[in-house]
């Protein structure tokens, strides 16, 4: 089996985006609040907005199921106040939970959480709780929402304390996924998911999270960032920080996807992180669609390039299945329940 633990709806119905235009412009004018109740889409809508491309290119390269959540850059936690995120929050997550039970056997629902700049994060323990009971099997945590500012503390420090208490009360592991960026010196895609990934190790690697949380389990998403890259900066780091080598200190609990759009880089994630610490991703359909051209295919067809890498069998059963069953528990058991 086949499982990417990393999409989103990127292609929900377009009255999702109309509805959420309505919801930022009544941010000014009050009586262009549309009702918060949500847009009104059909199960039918859900379907055709999947089959022609998501399902498509799922089954053409061969993957079983996806971990689906709402799309990253709509979650734009600085966009309103905590009652905009947590409507929002709402609304997307419904729509992906809907998706799960449509299609049960190729989507498992991933979930946003109602993060507001300078809101204490305990607020979003509610919404945590619901879409867990919904059958949500892992969420999405944004260290930065205020878009591109960087104004929350690291996520080492006591103020995410109660949402990493309920991550492992809940035993659902957390992806560290920044939303669009505000600011025009952080391209979105190019530049802050990218840094936000970097960002996210090193403060790990700073604090002693996993000390207080050792259960709490965190997948750092596009291959990490320039994690793999700068391997021994952060090596070096921890030595004169006088930390734990980071394999040894981080490992454990921290997981990388494989969402890197080459075969070179695919090649040097491989080499340098253990593979019981990679899990099969792709992004797809994200924020890189296109087809390479010294290739003929498409950039985020992540499979063929973890494939042609050269991993004994062990290591790539793991990582395109066994890792993310092990990660995900509830992601494990639904697929069990199926006979799977």
């Amino acid at each position: 089996m086949i499982i990417d633990v990393h999409g989103h709806y990127t292609t929900a119905p377009s009255a999702l985006g109309r509805w959420r235009d309505a919801q930022v412009a009544g941010l000014a004018d009050p009586a262009r609040r549309p009702d918060p109740g949500g847009p009104v889409i059909s199960d039918d809508e859900i379907r055709e907005s999947l089959e022609t491309q998501q399902l498509h290119q799922m089954d053409e390269r061969g993957i079983d199921v996806t971990v689906f959540s709402p799309r990253a850059s709509f979650m734009a936690h600085h966009v309103g106040d905590y009652e905009t995120s947590s409507t929002w929050a709402r609304i997307c997550n419904d729509l992906c939970h809907r998706v799960a039970e449509l299609y049960p056997r190729r989507f498992a629902f991933g979930a946003m959480l109602p993060q507001s700049p300078g809101v204490d994060p305990a607020t979003v323990v509610s919404e945590l709780e619901r879409v867990v009971d919904l059958g949500a099997v892992a969420v999405n945590i944004n260290p930065d929402p205020s878009g591109g500012h960087w104004s929350a503390p690291p996520l080492t420090d006591r103020h995410w304390y109660p949402v990493w208490e309920k991550l492992v009360e809940l035993d659902v592991p957390a992806m560290v996924h920044v939303s669009t960026s505000c600011n025009p010196a952080f391209h979105t895609t190019g530049a802050h998911y990218l840094n936000a990934d970097t960002t996210a190790f090193m403060q790990l690697l700073q604090g002693e999270l996993f000390s207080d949380f050792p259960g709490l389990r965190l997948v750092i998403p596009h291959g990490g960032g320039a994690v793999a890259y700068h391997w021994g900066r952060f090596r070096g780091l921890a030595q004169a920080l006088g930390k734990p080598e980071p394999e040894e200190a981080l490992l454990g609990n921290v997981f990388f996807d494989t969402c890197v759009y080459h075969q070179p880089g695919i090649d040097l994630l491989l080499d340098v992180i253990p593979h019981s610490s990679v899990l099969f991703a792709s992004e797809m359909i994200g924020a890189v669609r296109g087809v390479d051209p010294r290739t003929g295919h498409h950039f985020d067809d992540t499979r063929r390039y973890v494939e042609n890498a050269g991993l004994p069998a062990e290591s790539l059963a793991a990582i395109e299945e066994g890792n993310a069953r092990r990660v995900y528990p509830r992601l494990d058991a639904r697929l069990t329940a199926q006979g799977r």
